[in-house]
This record gives structure tokens, sequence and C-alpha cells, in this order.
């Protein structure tokens, strides 16, 4: 048998794109626009956000309030939205019938209506011809919520584990693509919530390398003085803000109470709920000290707050002495 010579021809790799840099002259001398603002002022074009809780708390439907809030161009609890924007929120777990309930209700609760349909766009397992939806930790089902993402100003994802379904939860390097559309996304201009839950611990389910990234990390969790009878009823906490500052970053108290066929939301700042609660146990004589353990408060942090309260206002809050026990000395 003849041997015959063949030449192989071997696919050359293709150089690597040279990254971009600029010069601080040139990044001082650029007319880059604002960040326009989504909600103020907590959500802007470009921002990367996560809002985690215990389930059952209410986090899907202050997700779905913030949604409706931006695409109608509505205040909701302290923020506002200046105008209406596109919102695709894409919902991972709730059945058709509970999300058209939820959303009639919620749609009740504002004065205004979407100006047009496509400013409001859901994406939900019902929906779609298997009931599953598209994996956002894959390629394939990054592409496919695409098709509907391109067109929106905000993406709402809710929830992180039933959406990025790829790795292990608390293993950092299963966020890695996730993350990756959600910068694509950032660089295109549009802002990304993600919606997840909390774990045992109290803190964010998974690994914490997901907040590396955002911009904004917002928890709810229970008052100390939670009853089951007040439904939906949390306190929200900034635990990451990096464009928030003074007053835009308290902590609230928020409820969500049932008003007819609609909702109605309500809040007050954390710090005046606490003064509250500092009032009735004086009132009751409770101690100092058991003032701090209902509060949580450290002996510092109490009358730090009932000092800056007592400065605010006319009504001045005396606390009981701290070497007196309720009913008689130490």
């Amino acid at each position: 048998m003849a041997l015959v010579d063949t030449i192989v021809e071997v696919e050359q790799p293709e150089a690597p794109r040279p990254a971009t840099s600029i010069n601080i002259g040139e990044l001082l001398a650029m007319e880059i626009e604002p960040r326009q603002p989504l909600l103020e002022p907590i959500l802007s074009k470009q921002s990367l956000s996560m809002l985690y809780a215990w389930r059952g708390i209410g986090k899907s439907w202050l997700a779905l309030s913030i949604g409706y809030a931006v695409a109608t161009g509505s205040p909701l609890l302290r923020w506002n939205a200046p105008a209406p924007a596109r919102v695709l929120y894409i919902d991972g777990e709730l059945p058709a019938n509970v999300l058209q309930n939820r959303m009639a209700m919620i749609v009740k609760s504002f004065d205004k209506e979407p100006p047009q349909a496509d400013y409001f766009q859901i994406l939900t397992p019902d929906m779609q011809r298997d009931g599953i939806m598209p994996n956002l930790s894959d390629p394939i089902g990054q592409a496919a919520i695409d098709v509907h993402a391109r067109k929106a100003d905000l993406i709402i994802v809710d929830n992180l584990s039933t959406m990025a379904r790829s790795g292990k939860e608390n293993e950092g390097e299963s966020w890695l693509p996730v993350q990756q559309w959600a910068l694509q996304h950032r660089a295109q201009g549009r802002a990304v919530l993600f919606i997840h839950h909390s774990g045992k611990g109290g803190q964010q389910r998974g690994s914490s390398r997901r907040e590396d990234v955002l911009d904004t990390v917002i928890s709810l969790k229970r008052p100390p003085d939670y009853d089951a009878k007040q439904g939906a009823a949390f306190e929200l906490h900034f635990e990451k803000a990096r464009n928030l500052t003074g007053d835009d970053a308290e902590s609230l108290e928020i409820e969500m109470l049932s008003v007819g066929d609609g909702i109605k939301w309500t809040w007050r700042t954390a710090e005046t709920s606490i003064i509250s609660r500092i009032e009735a146990m004086i009132d009751e004589g409770v101690s100092r000290k058991d003032i701090e353990d209902e509060t949580g408060l450290s002996r510092f942090q109490l009358k730090r707050t009932v000092d800056r309260a007592n400065a605010e206002r006319m009504k001045k809050i005396r606390l009981p002495d701290a070497r007196k026990k309720a009913g008689g000395d130490e």
C-alpha cells in the first residue's frame, strides 16, 4: 500500500482582542451622561441590586410593586419613579393564577395604569410550553431571556434560586455566569434587580461573592415584636448602598395592608418605630436593661437613639435609671 502524504491544515487560534484603556485626561474630558433614575433614589439605569428575605415575608409583593411603580412612573413608599420605564419581570415560581391575583391587587393600589402594554412584561413558568423557565446560568437560557430583556430598562429576577440552576448555591463560581450576564446588561444601559432568599443565619443564601459587583443590597427582616396577624410586615435594611447617604439609607419599617380588593403600603423609619417601642416600655415601667434586651440596642446605642429623638421633638424621653430594675432597686 502506497503511503500518501497529506497536509492537515490546523486552525490557528485567534489572537486575543486587546482590552481598551484610556488615560486620566481622556476620562476627565469625556461627556458621560449621569445614570437616569428609575426609582429614586434606590434604582437607576445600569444599577445592579439585590433584595433578599426569608420565605413568606413579602419580598415578591414588594418586588412586583417596585416593577409596577417603575413601569407607571409612580411613587412607592418613600421612593418615586420620575417617568415610566420598561420593566421585564422574570418570575420563577408563582402559579399563573396567583400571579394574576397579586397583580390585580397591586394595580388597584396605584393611581396610574401602564402607559403602554409593553411597559410591564412578565415571564412566568405557566406561560412556557413545557412549564420550565430558561436557566439563567446557561448561555442558551440567557439567550432565550434576552429576547425580551433587550427591550427593558429594568430587569427583575424573582428569584435566583429558581432561575439560576447550575452548580452549588454556596460556591462563588456558580454565580459567575449570572454575574457576567448582569454586567453585559449594565454595559448596555439596563438595571437588574435580583430577588433572593435568606438562609437560616439571616444572610443572603449562598456565596457572599454575589454582593461584590452589586450597587445595592437590601434585606427584609421581621420586626422583633412581629405578630403573625400583621401579614406582610417587615423591616427594610440597606446592607450595601454605594449611592445612598443620609436619610436615603435609613432603615424602614413597612407593612402591607389589605384594602378592599387591593393593597396599601405603609411605612415609617425604623428609628421612629424603635422610639415608639421605647416610650411604650418606659410607660409600662420596664427597666433600662430590659429595654436594651427587647430592642437589641446596646447601652450606648439606646442613649444615642434617645438623645437624637429628644433633639428633634418637644416631648422628651426620660430613660429609667440604669441602676434600677422595674419595681425596685437592684
